[in-house]
């Protein structure tokens, strides 16, 4: 019998890959979007029960080479468009007296534009069908089986996939499959502050911060930052550098008022110009102590299993990277999915040059937070905003 008697050979059909992503944030949504326009379907896991169940946090300045990167590759750029607030882009720098020391108002034309995270994460909801997210489903655990798949065991349930995409922030469940470290606290924590209809209510404070964001430094280890978000609503952070477990101690969260009080003595010193911020605060005002991985952390690849945003590298606020970080991990995740043939491969790749990548950002967060609130904080916090005007305006005319 020769070969060319032979029946040809059957190639068996190719499985489709079976991709769990565990959170419905910024980064697992980006990561789900590009990869449906794909044509691959991944299913993602969310412990709230549903899009509105808890506050998104602040607004976000999306830089053009990460952030508004992935938006493109999602097909959302247009959309996004609508949403963005350019106008909001400047940044002012005081002291506890209210004295003004920098401002950079004339930021329209910058490639930073602002979204509140609400905003965002309704976008890229609805690019989305709407029975890909399984709502109410929280991760107990990932199992992995002997033919190398990983069962996902949620409070609903437990199924089978081929990729478990980590995408579920610090204290990520699916980071202790492939790495050992934990969130370290900064010694930084943040007393978050709302302020509503400021621009009618308090037109004085609207004034004050101006288009975008307000940073008031002093030296003796107090700070504030006050940012303006969509709809005329000011978001403000108080800056402490104490233990884990000063500020339950010290407030009682379920008493605004008090709360407000308190924040008033421990800015003691400080003018009543720069105090009518926490003076004209709504009831929501909560506790966010700094947590960060360590710079350059990394993990020996795992196939089956992988990170994305904070999962992988969550880093201090002061680098203003960590949500275009996880947008970006999103896009070159799914870029190395669609463009190669061994999606072990795929994730490997994607894996080494994330490490990479992030390494510079993280450092970069990590030294804005050692320099917060040091006996120096406003010359750092000076010298800062100085150095980003001129790269700005250097970029504008180039």
């Amino acid at each position: 019998m020769t070969l060319s008697s032979a029946a040809p050979a059957q190639t068996a059909p190719q499985t489709p890959l079976r991709i769990a992503i565990i959170g419905a944030g910024p980064g697992g949504l980006t990561l789900a979007r590009i990869l449906h326009v794909q044509g691959i379907a991944t299913t993602l896991f969310e412990r709230e029960t549903d899009p509105h169940a808890r506050a998104q946090g602040g607004t976000l300045d999306l830089h053009a080479e990460t952030g508004q990167l992935a938006l493109r590759r999602a097909g959302l750029e247009a959309e996004f468009q609508k949403l963005a607030r350019y106008e909001d882009q400047g940044s002012r720098l005081c002291d506890e007296t209210g004295r003004l020391l920098l401002a950079d108002d004339d930021a329209e034309d910058g490639d930073r534009p602002e979204i509140d995270r609400s905003a965002l994460r309704d976008l890229l909801l609805g690019a989305l069908p709407a029975e890909m997210i399984r709502w109410g489903q929280a991760l107990r655990e990932v199992v992995a089986n002997p033919d190398g798949s990983y069962d996902v065991v949620t409070t609903a349930g437990r199924e089978t996939f081929d990729l478990v995409v980590g995408a579920d922030g610090t204290w990520s469940k699916v980071r202790p499959l492939v790495s050992r470290y934990q969130p370290a606290y900064s010694g930084l924590t943040f007393i978050e502050f709302g302020i509503d209809d400021v621009d009618h209510a308090h037109p004085e404070l609207a004034a004050l911060v101006g288009k975008g964001k307000l940073g008031i430094e002093s030296n003796d280890a107090r700070a504030m930052i006050i940012q303006r978000n969509g709809h005329a609503h000011l978001r403000g952070y108080v800056i402490f550098r104490v233990p884990l477990d000063w500020a339950e101690k010290r407030f009682d969260f379920s008493d605004p008022a008090s709360v407000r009080r308190a924040l008033e003595d421990e800015l003691l010193g400080w003018s009543p110009k720069v105090l009518a911020f926490i003076r004209a605060s709504n009831d929501q005002i909560v506790p966010r102590p700094i947590f960060a991985l360590p710079v350059g952390h990394h993990w020996p690849n795992r196939p089956g299993i992988t990170l994305i945003g904070d999962a992988a590298h969550v880093m201090s606020p002061f680098g203003g990277e960590g949500a275009n970080a996880a947008l970006f991990d999103a896009a070159e995740l799914a870029r190395h999915l669609t463009t190669t043939p061994d999606w072990r491969s795929a994730v490997a790749a994607y894996e080494a040059e994330m490490f990479e990548r992030v390494e510079e950002p993280a450092r970069f967060s990590a030294e804005g937070a050692a320099t917060e609130l040091s006996h120096r904080s406003r010359e750092f916090g000076l010298a800062w905003m100085e150095e980003h005007l001129q790269q700005r305006k250097a970029e504008a005319s180039a």
